[in-house]
């Protein structure tokens, strides 16, 4: 059997380095090394069956090394996944390929995760295994009881956010989650310890992780480290000690083959010295036919769990939860918010608003999990029914990330991609930038996290420059499918969290105001106008001389200015803007209808920049241009001209 494993860890050797080696690029060191660990792994531990790869209760296989990426192609071709042809290996890194530089989800089934940003991968995973604990305690063992495996490399260590999810993952006791680290002592410069002295495995052990060592080239000692793993109850660390690009004569061991072809000499040295002289491409009928085998091997457990699903009495919840559409019940619910909230005129923050949105959305909608990076008071992400999930209590509704916004991003896209629920999460809006990998992440997936964002402008006051955020919409709005709402009241609060639970394949950002704000929309309406991004909510008599568009808090100033306006005969129109996104994505038609072609000024308490797909040349801007500064809202949005006299001057100025 060793002979068997031998080669067939080879194969994944010799497919990684024919692949890099026509493609021209790539990284075929990672794969060399860690086909071993891989090896035993697919063949002797996952749980998956290669002919249903989206099987509910399967295990979890992510290569956090992303650009090892061959190793998790060799591995889907080996093992029979029909969407993954031996031509798909030769397109390796080509246009349109499924097989890009770097895996990512959605270009092939099998692939769990976009990886290739060091670090995501590994904290991903954390929700990954979260959501599987979480689904486990609303359904138990017979449906739910699957583990997460993790390939990371120390380039996944070195990156920060790595110690905010082995925290995360050791204080929640995520004993499904099993990383094997690739213990090779090399990165792209060289040797590890030129930038780092680290002990790894105490670090993770300081954490609450269980660590194991193996030598990651023998198979019987990776063997007996797995089966160590399997139940534990902690979070289980293999240190696989290994050799980067295993078998190359002149350069394994070396950074010279972590991030380049090894060349066509030296590719044909290392088949020689594996014992398997195959063309490229090329693998013998029983080595391939072992490896489809193992793809099989997993089927009869496949369906057996299908067999207890359809007699289970959780079945029609199961499938509901699974359901990433979550139906328009929860709508019914939106609207009664909408039309007390146009009847009862009160003046709240829209941070509160959101508040008492998810008050009811909660109720409707069991798949929801909040949570917020140790701001739940001042997000206002938690309701009064939502419990707290705690080690050993995954039942619960809502998470504590700790200060960890960038974490609490990364295991907000796990959580998404696993399965099951639909997660928001909040932070202060600057705080953006903290997380801003993991919601660009998000977007590049087309997954549905959705990020709470509040104290949303220089209108948080005293806390100053440092916590208000002046350019951050501008450059969220910069990031390609994302969905970033300013609503300017409790109505378009509702309506935003409707269409952020609505658009499946698109994350959103709520960007909500710590001050309160008055109620602009006080004519109720089942439609919802935030719906194409943005609408007339102020009209005028007659033809216009202006159009006012402003988003958020500064809905209320424009309001005010069209009234000053109105008393000095000049006649303006008040559009809101709650999503600039969505608004862009119109007909012409409904974008003129709506902001028109007379002269424009936009409002916004923040940087202009973006604003060019609804503000011509000549039209205006009344926002920031600068850092804010600390003193009380009122007197910053004077400091800085966010007022309706100045928006009235510049009216005035096109008119």
């Amino acid at each position: 059997m060793i002979t068997t494993l031998k080669n067939m860890s080879n194969a994944i050797r010799c497919l990684s380095m024919d692949a890099v080696q026509k493609a021209n690029s790539g990284h075929p060191g990672m794969p060399m090394g860690m086909a071993d660990v891989a090896t035993v792994l697919f063949t002797k531990f996952l749980k998956y069956d290669s002919q249903c790869l989206d099987w509910a209760d399967r295990d979890r296989f992510i290569l956090s090394a992303g650009h090892g990426s061959m190793l998790l192609y060799s591995l889907s071709y080996l093992t029979g996944n029909d969407d993954c042809s031996i031509e798909d290996i030769k397109d390796f890194r080509q246009l349109n390929a499924k097989t890009a530089g770097h895996p990512e989800y959605g270009h092939m089934k099998g692939i769990e995760t976009t990886t290739g940003p060091l670090g995501q991968g590994i904290t991903n995973s954390v929700g990954f295994a979260l959501a599987e604990r979480m689904l486990n305690a609303r359904f138990g063992d017979n449906l739910v009881n699957h583990k997460t495996y993790v390939i990371a490399g120390d380039g996944c260590l070195m990156e920060g956010i790595s110690q905010e999810a082995i925290t995360m993952a050791g204080h929640w006791k995520l004993s499904n989650l099993i990383v094997l680290w690739d213990d090779n002592d090399i990165s792209i410069d060289g040797k590890i310890s030129l930038a780092s002295s680290e002990n790894q495995k105490l670090r993770f052990e300081s954490a609450g992780w269980k660590v194991i060592s193996c030598d990651g080239h023998n198979f019987d000692d990776i063997e007996n480290a797995l089966n160590q793993a399997q139940d534990s109850d902690k979070p289980v660390m293999i240190a696989c000690k290994t050799v980067i690009g295993k078998g190359s004569p002149n350069k394994s061991g070396t950074a010279s083959c972590h991030g380049a072809p090894l060349g066509n000499d030296e590719i044909a040295k290392a088949k020689q010295e594996l014992g398997c002289d195959w063309e490229p491409f090329v693998i013998p009928d029983d080595v391939l036919n072992a490896w489809r085998s193992v793809g099989k091997s997993g089927q009869d457990a496949r369906i057996e769990w299908e067999k207890r699903l359809e007699s289970s009495d959780k079945k029609s919840d199961f499938h509901k939860c699974l359901n990433p559409d979550l139906g328009k019940e929860f709508l019914t619910a939106i609207n009664k918010i909408k039309q007390n909230a146009s009847s009862d005129q009160n003046k709240i923050a829209t941070r509160k608003a959101s508040q008492i949105v998810l008050e009811e959305l909660y109720k409707e909608i069991p798949q929801l999990i909040g949570g917020s990076a140790d701001l739940s008071g001042s997000n206002l992400t938690k309701t009064n029914d939502m419990d707290v999930i705690q080690a050993n209590n995954y039942g619960g509704s809502y998470i504590h990330y700790g200060i960890r916004e960038h974490g609490m991003g990364a295991v907000m896209n796990g959580i998404a991609l696993h399965g099951g629920f639909v997660p928001y999460g909040g932070t202060f809006m600057v705080f953006a930038d903290y997380c801003r990998p993991a919601i660009r992440l998000s977007a590049l997936m087309g997954i549905r996290s959705i990020y709470v964002m509040t104290h949303d402008s220089i209108g948080l006051g005293e806390d100053g420059p440092t916590h208000q955020p002046v350019e951050h919409l501008a450059s969220l709005r910069a990031i390609p499918n994302l969905l970033n709402f300013r609503p300017a009241d409790l109505v378009e609060t509702a309506e935003v969290w409707a269409l952020a639970l609505q658009h499946k394949n698109t994350p959103s950002i709520l960007a909500l105001s710590r001050q309160g704000l008055p109620t602009v929309r006080t004519k109720h309406t089942d439609n919802n106008l935030s719906a194409k991004g943005a609408y007339v909510l102020s009209d005028c008599d007659g033809e216009r001389d202006g159009t006012i568009i402003a988003t958020g808090s500064e809905v209320e100033i424009a309001l005010n200015a069209q009234s000053e306006l109105i008393k000095q005969g000049i006649k303006v129109a008040v559009v809101s803007m709650p999503c600039m996104e969505l608004f862009i994505k119109q007909d012409e038609d409904y974008k003129m209808s709506v902001i028109g072609t007379a002269p424009r000024v936009g409002i916004e308490a923040g940087l202009k920049m973006g604003w060019d797909c609804v503000l011509r040349r000549e039209d205006g801007f009344v926002g920031m241009d600068s850092f804010g500064a600390s003193a009380p809202a009122d007197e910053l949005y004077k400091h800085f001209g966010i007022t309706v006299d100045n928006l009235v001057s510049q009216i005035k100025q096109r008119i």
